[in-house]
């Protein structure tokens, strides 16, 4: 079996939980003023999506539902429903905007299956491209994203808007 390994990650989930005393994605669920600063794509009426700071690839968001709960079983039907429509419409937008070939879409439940905050449930939705990994992360252990998460947020925002 091929390994992933991502240890520039420990940074992320060591120094974000410190910084934020509470749930990071319960904060940027009730600043609604600073949409634009925290990333967030779209609000729905059980869920949001926002981008994530440390992306994996460019367009790296998420779908959180605003209710606090630590696994999807946990969701009610309204929430379930929301989450997997702005999966779907969100994919429709990356694909029109990033023109990527595929996705990565994950849920990690428990801090064990490698959730960075496990407390709150949370869809990532990685886009992908044919030849996206490349010398770099390996030689140079670097990630290189090309784009900014606000030419990204304005991207996505802008067609998300356009589309739904």
């Amino acid at each position: 079996m091929d390994k992933l390994w991502a240890p520039w990650r420990v940074k992320y989930v060591t120094t974000i939980v410190d910084k934020h005393k509470g749930c990071v994605f319960c904060r940027i669920k009730d600043e609604t003023r600073k949409d634009r600063s925290n990333y967030v794509i779209h609000r729905g009426q059980h869920a949001f999506i926002v981008l994530n700071i440390y992306p994996y690839n460019n367009g790296h968001l998420m779908v959180i539902p605003y209710r606090h709960v630590n696994d999807t079983a946990k969701l009610n039907r309204e929430e379930r429903t929301e989450l997997y429509d702005l999966i779907e419409n969100i994919k429709v937008v990356l694909k029109k905007v990033m023109k990527c070939q595929g996705f990565n879409v994950g849920i990690n439940l428990g801090k064990v299956a490698g959730a960075g905050f496990p407390g709150h449930v949370h869809v990532h939705i990685v886009p992908r491209w044919k030849g996206d990994v490349n010398f770099m992360p390996v030689t140079a252990q670097t990630k290189v994203i090309s784009q900014s998460l606000k030419e990204v947020h304005k991207l996505l925002t802008d067609e998300y808007k356009k589309t739904y």
